[in-house]
């Protein structure tokens, strides 16, 4: 029901762009997020945008570095990536919500089904 994209390899202090897509169904009333988890890690919130697109959450480490975006029209989301660092390699995953400002993933229904980002030189 959401089809994550555009993982890959990249060297440190480089750009990716993920993409989220909505198929089967509509998630055009949830808030929309992406969540990542590297190896031996717990899955961690990155970012969320609100059902309408005009309001943004982000991770403080990403802060500034990232930014979530939304196409409703497209049915989509996006999660540019910039000065990308080591410590960004994980699976990343994009969820819904029903409410815009949660943070953890027990209140994400929804999940895709992940796309790898590495950073390494």
């Amino acid at each position: 029901q959401l089809q994550a994209s555009g993982g890959g390899l990249v060297q440190p202090g480089g750009s990716l762009r993920l993409s989220c897509a909505a198929s089967g169904r509509t998630f055009s009333n949830y808030a929309l997020g992406w969540f990542r988890q590297a190896p031996g890690k717990e899955r961690e919130f990155v970012a969320v945008i609100s059902e309408s697109g005009g309001s943004t959450l982000y991770a403080d480490s990403v802060k500034g570095r990232f930014t979530i975006s939304r196409d409703k029209a497209k049915d989509t989301i996006y999660l540019q990536m910039n000065d990308l660092k080591p410590e960004d390699t994980a699976v990343y995953y994009c969820a819904a919500g029903r409410y815009y400002g949660f943070i953890h993933r027990e209140e994400y229904g929804y999940w895709g089904q992940g796309t790898l980002v590495t950073v390494s030189s």
